[in-house]
């Protein structure tokens, strides 16, 4: 059984959960799982996003390496974004003078097509249309069932230094609910040991998420890129994004993502093994593309111009620090991103708890 609480500047909420490893003395493990989760808006996105549900789970063992694991799970979501960012007052930059209402002639000049944007709804800086066309759709109900397969041939599940540990999950939304997705998700991990000293590990990442019966992906539920994917990024720091002129350059996020990562870590020689410090170098690489959510507004005549979707291959090189720490293993990372478009958002510093980073 866990309980757990946090409350930071970003992220607030509790989690409840228990499992029973050998339900009915039997080698099955069922698992119950209670959650609130608050992500307030931050220099990464300009809303607020609240998450409630639960989750009841079963895992059964195919071999004595392969696990299949049965899931539902069922969830309430909604965003807040303040008012400053809502309010499509058609105000010039200047604050003072206005523009024409949405759809009339005049305005700004779009640089593309040279023709006048269809509504000035960002000229004081407004969230993009994405942000808030879910949030005139208000809390949405997610009842989705999920499979997943696990391989895991680690020699210890704490600090491995050899073994495989590989993941395929699928999420199945629509068995009710207000959404229809099929989300796909894999997660393999290869640790070796090169020496006693030195272990090194290879970790290849993808997914991809579609909408179903006539629905798009709802921004919310789309992928985002990251030190997730590719460290030396911000979260949600790369990938699609809206860069209409005067908004507020939110990320959208995409429907497929790929990222691999080579790393190599080994004790600090000059410290003693007992405080548990290892060093680690590391080059990242990934893509996230294909945004598939709204990119017009009917209620204001607005439109994404232009939306930044590229398949540009973010990388990047590092550094790390990882501590097996009382509090549990902790990981600091400094990174160099090589490869990035103009609009992507750098990350030099990350500090995170987990040594499979």
């Amino acid at each position: 059984a866990k309980a757990s609480v946090s409350y930071g500047s970003r992220a607030r909420g509790f989690e409840l959960s228990f499992v029973e490893p050998y339900l009915l003395g039997q080698r099955l493990a069922l698992g119950l799982n209670l959650f609130h989760k608050e992500q307030t808006s931050s220099q990464y996105t300009s809303y607020t996003t609240k998450t409630t549900g639960g989750s009841i789970r079963l895992g059964i063992p195919v071999t004595d390496n392969l696990t299949a694991q049965v899931q539902y799970q069922a969830y309430r979501q909604e965003i807040k974004l303040p008012l400053a960012l809502n309010n499509c007052n058609n105000l010039a930059p200047d604050g003072v003078s206005t523009f024409p209402t949405p759809g009339a002639a005049g305005g700004i000049i779009d640089p593309t097509t040279g023709l006048p944007f269809a509504t000035n709804c960002y000229a004081d800086g407004e969230a993009s249309l994405a942000v808030r066309r879910e949030l005139a759709q208000g809390a949405v109900f997610v009842s989705a069932p999920g499979l997943a397969l696990t391989f895991n041939t680690l020699n210890q599940n704490k600090n491995p230094t050899g073994g495989i540990l590989a993941e395929v999950k699928q999420d199945y939304a629509g068995l009710g609910g207000d959404v229809k997705f099929i989300r796909t998700t894999a997660d393999f991990r290869h640790y070796y040991e090169v020496t006693s000293e030195l272990i090194n590990v290879v970790r290849l990442q993808a997914g991809h998420i579609t909408g179903w019966g006539g629905r798009n992906v709802r921004m919310l539920d789309h992928f985002s890129g990251g030190p997730n994917l590719v460290r030396g990024f911000q979260p949600s720091g790369f990938g699609p994004r809206d860069l209409t002129p005067f908004g507020r350059q939110d990320p959208l996020g995409g429907t497929i993502y790929w990222a691999a990562t080579l790393e190599f870590q080994s004790p600090l020689g000059f410290i003693p093994k007992d405080i548990g410090l290892r060093a680690a170098i590391f080059a990242d690489a990934g893509q996230l593309w294909n945004y598939d959510g709204p990119t017009t507004f009917p209620t204001t005549g607005e439109v994404i111009s232009p939306l930044a979707d590229s398949k540009l291959i973010r990388s990047s090189v590092g550094v790390g620090l990882i501590w097996d720490s009382p509090f549990g293993p902790l990981r600091f990372d400094i990174a160099y991103a090589l490869s990035k478009e103009p609009y992507d958002r750098k990350q030099l510093f990350r500090f995170g708890g987990g040594t499979r980073f």
